[in-house]
């Protein structure tokens, strides 16, 4: 568990803003001390995370962000819908379909767990910082 920096929650308009919303407050609320080298693909996972969110899950969106230390950073993002985000086979000219397997390939560890009102998509991102 981080000492510098408390676990942050954001709850989310179920609109178009929402990945702007999202990628702004991770800025504001990521762990200096542990999480800089990874915020870049954490940028980029938010974004596709809450974007799945807003065009196949359901209101209420949230994003919480945990700092681990300088085993790194672990994101969820929860909606009202149970429904599971797959992984897409986009062709090449394709503008949508690849935010899951992105999440696959940058992330250390993901997942979706099922919550009271919907569904958590989590990822970690692992962290090479040392720190306090």
């Amino acid at each position: 568990m981080c000492t510098v920096t408390a676990p942050v929650r954001l709850a989310m308009p179920m609109d178009d803003h929402a990945p702007g919303h999202a990628r702004l407050f991770l800025a504001e609320a990521h762990c200096p001390a542990h999480n800089t080298s990874v915020l870049d693909e954490a940028t980029l996972l938010v974004s596709e995370v809450v974007t799945n969110a807003v065009l196949h899950g359901a209101p209420p969106i949230a994003l919480e962000i945990e700092c681990a230390g300088s085993a790194g950073m672990q994101i969820r993002v929860s909606d009202g819908s149970e429904a599971r985000p797959a992984v897409g086979h986009p062709g090449v000219e394709d503008e949508h379909g690849r935010g899951v397997a992105l999440v696959d390939v940058l992330s250390e560890a993901w997942g979706v767990d099922p919550t009271p009102n919907g569904k958590a998509v989590w990822f970690r991102l692992r962290s090479g910082e040392s720190g306090p």
